[in-house]
């Protein structure tokens, strides 16, 4: 009698990008809306993170999901920047004095920050210093831009009022791919905000760009490579694409588990392609997405700050925070309606008093949270760290999770003798399928219940 053997089914590489956890489709209305005075009592504020967050674009590219409208009209980001005033002098008061707050690390995120005039980029810088408290100017602080906004003026305030990165969005210096990817640009528009970015001399420039496009070949993906590697970034971030729900490319995905696997491949080989490209050029891989050149500044920050531990401060309706017991923000939409009305309801109110919408976090949720910020970096996580914060190891709390990824080659498990947890160059190409295999059981449903708008 023959009998067939089946085999396992392969693990889609390309699930989902986790870069925070829980995921904000989780979050809920908070029916205690609890107050932010009572959320940070006894939180530490000795080294926290700023984030503020500018929902507004001159395009909206077709892959975007992002939190953020076309255009501002009538005014509207005077407005956004008076409610942002507002929120962060109420945020202020909800830290107190009792123990001293300090900021070690900022960004200006969006949306497009530069989308901001020069003047209301000097009034944003002046919310974060005068109504927070930062210090821009002794902290790192890495601000996002785009091609058009990337002007000499609003550079110029930028690099004096402390920037030490600025994250331009180029995606491809291939034209064709760009309009493919409905982000219609000209690579000589690029090429001249690349300029004047480096003519502002801030410290590190990142440059962002996207494999997976339709069309793109590894002789056009080498094509961007090279055109990025030409300005000698400090950073480099390679995107894979993901067309996801109510985003303008969302009407055009693959056909079918065969097209799907396909793009898997693509995806994959470019992915290799340009990791090894890089790595060959002078870069270290940091995670999956990030490649610093090897002698870049370090402008990283305090060595006593990590993002794993240490609480958020967001600014704006697109902006989350985190406490040790909840992570917190405002709706979430990607449609434009629907985000035009949050952002309406964000600018008209006038008590920040109080956390929205949200999800608390408990143990085993900060055990998840810490395991993934460490491991899905390039450096791993040390087990030592680990056990002083929770009194166990990640193998006691996830050994059929951490099995599994151990019989996929995904663990580096020369590392493990070193007191790391670490993954192998296989796993970090398997990040964003390793990732939502640690997402608990009940963030996952959260996610599955969650109605898009």
């Amino acid at each position: 009698m023959n009998r067939t053997t089946t085999a396992a089914p392969a693990v889609r590489p390309y699930q989902s990008y986790v870069y925070a956890y829980p995921h904000k489709t989780a979050y809920r209305p908070l029916a205690d809306r609890p107050e932010l005075r009572e959320l940070w009592a006894g939180e530490r504020r000795d080294a926290l993170s700023l984030y503020l967050h500018i929902p507004f674009c001159e395009v909206r590219c077709g892959f975007c999901n992002l939190f953020t409208r076309i255009g501002a009209p009538d005014e509207l980001t005077t407005r956004y920047l008076d409610a942002l005033d507002r929120q962060a002098t109420a945020v202020r008061e909800a830290l107190g004095d009792a123990e001293p707050v300090r900021f070690a690390a900022a960004a200006f995120g969006g949306g497009t920050p530069t989308f901001l005039t020069a003047a209301e980029l000097e009034r944003l810088c002046d919310i974060a210093e005068k109504r927070m408290g930062a210090d821009l100017r002794s902290v790192p602080l890495s601000v996002e831009t785009s091609p058009s906004t990337a002007t000499a003026d609003r550079l110029a305030v930028l690099a004096d009022r402390g920037a030490t990165r600025i994250s331009i969005g180029v995606q491809s210096f291939v034209e064709a791919e760009a309009r493919a990817a409905v982000r219609p640009q000209r690579r000589a528009d690029v090429e001249a905000a690349l300029d004047r970015i480096r003519d502002a001399g801030v410290p590190i420039l990142n440059i962002d760009l996207i494999y997976g496009i339709d069309g793109q070949t590894e002789d056009s993906w080498r094509t961007s490579l090279d055109a990025a590697l030409g300005w000698r970034p400090e950073e480099l971030y390679l995107y894979p694409l993901y067309v996801r729900p109510l985003t303008g490319l969302g009407r055009l995905g693959a056909d079918g588990e065969a097209a799907d696997a396909a793009w898997d491949e693509q995806r994959l080989r470019l992915y290799r392609a340009g990791r090894d490209h890089l790595l060959a050029h002078g870069y270290e891989q940091v995670s999956m997405r990030m490649f610093r050149r090897a002698d870049a500044p370090r402008t990283n920050g305090p060595d006593d700050h990590a993002c794993q531990t240490d609480g958020m401060i967001g600014l704006g309706c697109g902006a989350r925070s985190y406490t040790t017991r909840l992570h917190y923000s405002f709706d979430y939409a990607v449609e434009m309606r629907e985000v035009r009305a949050i952002i309406d309801g964000y600018t008209a109110t006038e008590d920040f008093s109080r956390a929205e919408v949200g999800r608390y976090v408990d143990g085993d949720e900060a055990r998840r949270r810490h395991l993934l910020q460490s491991v899905l970096q390039a450096e791993g996580l040390r087990i030592d760290d680990y056990r002083e914060r929770f009194g166990s190891s990640p193998a006691d709390d996830f050994p059929a999770e951490l099995a599994r990824f151990e019989a996929r080659g995904w663990l580096d498990a020369p590392a493990g003798g070193t007191g790391l947890l670490r993954l192998s160059p296989e796993g970090l190409a398997h990040s964003d399928a390793l990732g939502p295999e640690l997402f608990s059981p009940g963030v996952r449903a959260a996610m599955a219940a969650y109605e898009l708008k």
